[in-house]
């Protein structure tokens, strides 16, 4: 029996999407795992404090009170204590987190929207492997930091040139861990069916394979993320990245280091808070990994 062209694909030609009970069981494993329960603790902790800063923040970030440099945590208005020019601890490392995570998600994106499609391409056509795997052989031959720092230095610092930097610097892990995931599914017999129903490579690509390969994708977004946020820290600190007076924890490390011999406190608390971001992150992409694995959730 021969199958028209304009007839519509079978429903059941690949596995169904994942559907809320699917995701409701994944986030219950992410949850049953201790490391787990403390990432999603500690992130649900530094998205309240980055999404609320304005609420949260005592004072102004770039606030100065000549009168009160190098307060001491628990002085009256000042829950950190200041920095050199009287600044509110508190207030900045706020804002920092805030900025750090305005990066991290930005990086993500750009890292998903151009690694993701390099990916499917580059597993589903085997002539385009061979170009975009040499490229990006090319550019994993050097550490990402590097890259970033490049780029930056080229087209100029500030939050949204240093996110698109740090961004691509990661594409090449993306693309690598999406090709890997479609030259595993285009042999699969979903795939064999729908190409047999004459479903076009797009369709395929679009319908079948990318659906299936999310979870993959996702577990490496969690990767990227806390990547971006000490790339972001370290481009601030050199000098690359966000320009003061914008708030930012590597911009704060960078100014409490001359200080270190007489308070410590301006430095430990934006070091606090990357650790906080960092950790979460890692943690969160490690129980998800679990819970997403068929192996480990047998």
């Amino acid at each position: 029996m021969t199958v028209s062209e304009n007839e519509p694909l079978a429903p059941d030609t690949a596995p169904p999407g994942p559907t809320a009970a699917v995701r409701a069981r994944v986030l219950r494993r992410v949850w049953a795992n201790p490391l787990g329960k403390v990432g999603v603790v500690l992130l649900l902790i530094v998205i309240t404090a980055g999404v609320f800063a304005p609420v949260l923040a005592p004072h102004p970030p770039a606030e100065v009170h000549f009168s009160m440099p190098f307060q001491n945590p628990g002085t009256v208005g000042f829950a950190l204590g200041t920095d050199d020019l009287g600044r509110d601890i508190l207030s900045r490392v706020l804002y920092g987190t805030r900025a750090s995570l305005a990066v991290g998600a930005l990086a993500v994106l750009c890292a998903v929207g151009v690694g993701v499609p390099m990916g499917l391409l580059a597993g589903y056509w085997r002539w385009l492997d061979t170009v975009l795997s040499r490229v990006t052989d090319v550019l994993l031959a050097f550490p990402f930091v590097m890259i970033a720092v490049g780029l930056t230095a080229i087209y100029g610092g500030g939050l949204t040139q240093a996110a698109i930097a740090l961004g691509i610097a990661q594409v090449p892990v993306m693309m690598r861990v999406v090709r890997a995931e479609t030259l595993r599914l285009k042999e699969t017999d979903f795939v064999s069916a729908a190409r047999a129903m004459h479903a076009g490579p797009v369709r395929i690509l679009g319908e079948h394979i990318l659906p299936n390969a999310l979870a993959p994708i996702i577990v490496q977004a969690t990767v990227i993320m806390p990547t971006a946020v000490l790339g972001e820290a370290i481009l601030s600190f050199l000098g690359l990245g966000i320009k003061p007076p914008a708030p930012s924890l590597g911009i704060m490390l960078s100014d409490a280091q001359q200080y270190l011999m007489r308070t410590a406190w301006p430095g430990i608390f934006p070091g606090v808070a990357l650790l906080l971001i960092c950790l979460g992150f890692n943690l969160f992409g490690d129980a998800l990994r679990d819970a997403l694995d068929p192996k480990t959730s047998r």
